[in-house]
């Protein structure tokens, strides 16, 4: 169990602390053969010791991200009041694509925990929020509208669950509704995702687009790490796609 243990100790930061410390703590002493949950208790202390002694760590590490992504998908994925396999296997799947087998494995393995206790949205993103810049919040809101829609269908409940984490993390409707566009086949969906409406001008459409591109840019994330930069650079795809649409329509 080695591994799990190192890999759990890696990277984390503010997450070790708080509500998400306290459903990973639950998580590995529950479901988590083997796991020494006494190595997990000590490096919450050591956590603890290092905030009081004023050693804030400001930038999210990619693990403080990776777990933040297993609460909040294992919040949505129960919204619809069921736990749906093609859902669980979306997660997996996305894991293996940025952690490679091992490191997946193992998060996937606290996943199943996680998603087995009851966890408040609103403290959880309460603690994200404090921690988290803007650009990986809006990140964590794109993950999981691919959540939602791995079973093929994003239910009203799910949607309503991500809009309520969305303003818990204090992300505005504009943002909110240009993600969601972006897992929509609308016809309207292209000028959603530039922030923007059908009866706009050509130049406010590329004022728009340009203010898009500064705020979804990938290099926002560098900090995240390597693995991390797939999901940012389909977001920002989105982007770019949404706006040879519109082109294209306008003959621009």
């Amino acid at each position: 169990m080695g591994s799990f243990s190192k890999w759990l100790g890696a990277g984390l930061g503010f997450t070790l602390g708080g509500p998400i410390g306290a459903a990973i703590g639950f998580a590995v002493g529950s479901f988590v053969d083997g796991f020494d949950k006494e190595d997990f208790t000590q490096e919450r202390v050591d956590y603890d010791r290092r905030v009081q002694g004023g050693n804030r760590n400001v930038n999210t590490q990619s693990g403080d991200f990776e777990i933040s992504l297993l609460v909040l998908a294992s919040i949505v994925i129960k919204a619809d009041g069921k736990i749906d396999k093609r859902e669980l296997e979306f997660v997996r799947s996305q894991f293996l694509g940025m952690y490679g087998k091992e490191r997946a494995n193992n998060a996937f393995k606290l996943f199943k925990g996680i998603v087995k206790k009851e966890i408040s949205s609103r403290q959880v993103c309460i603690q994200i929020r404090a921690h988290m810049p803007h650009a990986s919040r809006l990140q964590l809101l794109h993950f999981l509208f691919g959540v939602a829609k791995a079973d093929e269908f994003v239910t009203e409940k799910e949607v309503e669950e991500i809009k309520k984490i969305a303003g818990y993390l204090y992300i505005n409707s504009h943002d909110f509704e240009s993600i969601k566009a972006m897992f929509y086949d609308d016809s309207d969906n292209a000028y959603k995702i530039l922030e923007t409406e059908k009866g706009a001008t050509n130049s406010q459409i590329k004022t728009a687009y340009r203010k898009m591109v500064k705020k979804y840019h990938p290099d926002k994330l560098q900090d995240l790490g390597e693995e991390h930069l797939k999901g940012a650079k389909d977001k920002f795809q989105s982007i770019q796609d949404a706006y040879e649409k519109i082109k294209a329509e306008r003959g621009l």
